[in-house]
């Protein structure tokens, strides 16, 4: 056995920071298909909560701890907020700049990076991407004060609940999931990176957790998603069949194959059938101008 040892060069870690903060806008269906920056984030403070003991009691002594369900919860402070994240704090835009509150407000995704440090490299150790499904914004509080001689920028503040979703074989659901850069593939990395932010002609998604998951356990097959064809002369879209991709019009999954003909501008996407991730380089979404 070798004797334990406490601060050793290098393993002084710590965590800092908050940037990279994405806002995740889920489809009809439900995924979170188009992601936005979130400029100004200066805050996340995650609140989970739950998991409370109710003891009992038999033949004189405790008999047991019954443990109650475990929720994520969580504080967002920032400076600023995307536009299209006024649907989610229970506001409706009717027309441009007019802004009409207390409505419904939907649920979102969100990702943000904290930074990994020690004491040989700082904070350039590395990073973890958190990721948080399903949430719901509370009605928050703003404070509006008078310009005087010490200036401060209003802080927005707003509390999230989430509801847990599906994560797999073997797992319960859960809302929240935490990636630490120091400790995984860096190919599968780079795979949920550019799923997250998107890239040339790859828009920004929100993986499932079982699809990140998949990413680094190594039981997912990479696959290059194909280009779908468009003949003016039938206005005809004309599906590719790839294996592990799967193709959307309108959040209507299609079959490979002829589909139309078309009378609009229409938007193709594509996502990674289960157990399927696309390559870093793959495009996802395409826009068929109808002539």
């Amino acid at each position: 056995m070798t004797r334990l040892t406490w601060d050793t060069v290098g393993e002084r870690r710590y965590e800092t920071g908050v940037n990279k903060g994405v806002l995740y806008i889920p489809d009809n269906s439900g995924v979170y298909d188009t992601g936005v920056s979130w400029n100004g984030l200066t805050t996340v403070t995650e609140s989970p909560s739950g998991a409370e003991a109710t003891p009992l009691y038999a033949d004189n002594i405790k008999y047991l701890n019954l443990v109650s369900a475990e929720e994520f919860g969580a504080t967002v402070e920032a400076y600023t907020y995307p536009d299209e994240f006024a649907q989610f704090d229970g506001v409706a835009s009717p027309t441009p700049g007019v802004y009409v509150g207390q409505q419904s407000r939907k649920a979102f995704g969100l990702s943000y990076q904290t930074r990994v440090g020690n004491d040989v490299q700082g904070a350039d150790l590395g990073y973890k991407i958190h990721l948080i499904y399903n949430a719901q914004a509370a009605p928050s509080e703003k404070a509006y004060a008078t310009i005087n001689d010490t200036p401060e920028a209003i802080t927005f503040s707003w509390e999230l609940t989430t509801s847990a979703i599906d994560a797999g074989d073997g797992l319960k659901p859960t809302a929240q999931l935490t990636i630490d850069s120091t400790k995984v593939d860096a190919d599968a990395l780079s795979s949920l990176e550019a799923a997250l932010y998107g890239g040339v002609g790859t828009e920004a998604r929100l993986p499932t957790p079982a699809e990140v998951l998949s990413m680094f356990t190594g039981t997912d097959v990479q696959v290059d998603t194909v280009t779908p064809s468009y003949a003016p002369a039938t206005d005809i879209i004309t599906i590719p069949a790839v294996a592990g991709v799967d193709y959307y019009i309108d959040d209507a999954k299609v079959p490979a194959g002829p589909f139309g003909p078309i009378s609009a501008t229409t938007v193709v996407t594509a996502r990674p059938a289960p157990g399927y991730r696309f390559s870093p380089t793959s495009d996802n979404d395409w826009t068929i101008n109808y002539s």
